[in-house]
Formats: C-alpha cells, sequence, structure tokens
C-alpha cells in the first residue's frame, strides 16, 4: 500500500530549491534539473513552488528510497515562470512549512474528489 501524498503545496526560496535538488542528485533520483542549470537560471529572490502529484517508487532500483514526484513551478531570472517535475523524500517534504491554511486544502481536496 503507497502513502497517502499529502494535498497541499509548499513554497521555497531558490536557496530551499537548490537543497532539494541536491538532495534528489545524491539519490540519482530521475525528475530532476541539473543543480548547476538551477543555480545559473532561478531567480534568486523568488518563491518557488512544489505540489505532490504521485508516490514514485522504483522497484527495479530497491537501494532508492521512495519519493514523491511533485510538480514544481519555477520563476527563472528573467521573471518568466516554468513547470518542471522534482522527486523529494517524504520526510524533506514534511519539513518544508506549510502554504495553505486548512481551509483551503479542504476545499481543494473537496473538488479533487468531484472530478
Amino acid at each position: 500500500m503507497s502513502p497517502t501524498l499529502p494535498r497541499t503545496v509548499r513554497a521555497v526560496d531558490t536557496a530551499q530549491l537548490l537543497d532539494l535538488a541536491q538532495e534528489a542528485a545524491m539519490h540519482s533520483f530521475s525528475q530532476r534539473l541539473p543543480v548547476d542549470w538551477l543555480r545559473e537560471h532561478l531567480a534568486a529572490e523568488a518563491t518557488h513552488y512544489l505540489f505532490p502529484t504521485l508516490v514514485q517508487r522504483l522497484t527495479h532500483r530497491p537501494e532508492v528510497p521512495l519519493q514523491w514526484r511533485c510538480q514544481k513551478l519555477l520563476t527563472v531570472s528573467t521573471g518568466e515562470q516554468i513547470w518542471g517535475l522534482l522527486d523529494v523524500l517524504p520526510d524533506t517534504f514534511d519539513k518544508i512549512p506549510e502554504t495553505l491554511d486548512t481551509a483551503s486544502k479542504k476545499t481543494s481536496s473537496t473538488a479533487s474528489s468531484k472530478q
């Protein structure tokens, strides 16, 4: 049985996102942009957003820990926003401060269950 994904969005600054990307690289997670690319292209003072979309378990690579595949919305140095993916350890994700209040999470989970 897979763990339940949190129905939330987490906001991180550029330094936090670089730390998450470095952790993903250390674990050889497949969904990530290279840390050097991020360091070069992300807006230094931007806020970026992560939304867990699926539980990623690599059965063909049992040494790789379970991770949450997150959609990410990044702001690059030109001011444009781009979508990407980032695999994050569940414990690491849980340590990022909550972005949504309780009412917002209930609204988004209610809307999701009606679709």
